[in-house]
């Protein structure tokens, strides 16, 4: 694994790397719905989802992300909850995660697609990502 940095988001109009498209796994089918409505009150509810089954942990975030909008919904996933966001705008990105951590959502682990991630599986992904919240969680401490 490529030891990934952090980048700073600005509330700028600047699009992330990748196409449009958010894709989303650890959801309950109820959770689904609830995160739907959150991406209307935000005015993204046009932007195409991929709902991540927990079959498909060993497909690379590439390929999960040419499926087609919406499949896997209603679906329940045993994956962690995450949110990794393609080609959306880094301040529609900034309001999405308030308003998810303002509604009380459950926590979810989130990343942006990068050339680098593009290639890695769903669950090498998903890995990373949690090793990077723990070393966080230390620091704090």
């Amino acid at each position: 694994m490529t030891q990934a940095k952090f980048e700073k988001i600005s509330r700028s109009d600047k699009l992330l790397y990748g196409s449009r498209k958010l894709l989303l796994c650890g959801f309950s089918a109820k959770a689904q719905s609830k995160f739907m409505t959150v991406l209307k009150v935000l005015g993204l509810e046009t932007v195409p989802t991929v709902w991540a089954t927990s079959e498909q942990g060993d497909t690379r975030l590439c390929d999960l992300l040419e499926l087609s909008d919406q499949i896997g919904r209603g679906e329940s996933s045993n994956l962690p909850r995450a949110i990794i966001v393609a080609g959306i705008t880094e301040k529609e990105l900034l309001r999405l995660m308030t308003v998810c951590r303002k509604s009380g959502m459950q926590q979810a682990l989130w990343a942006t697609l990068t050339p680098t991630s593009e290639t890695w599986t769903l669950k090498q992904l998903l890995a990373e990502l949690s090793a990077e919240r723990q070393a966080l969680q230390k620091r704090k401490r």
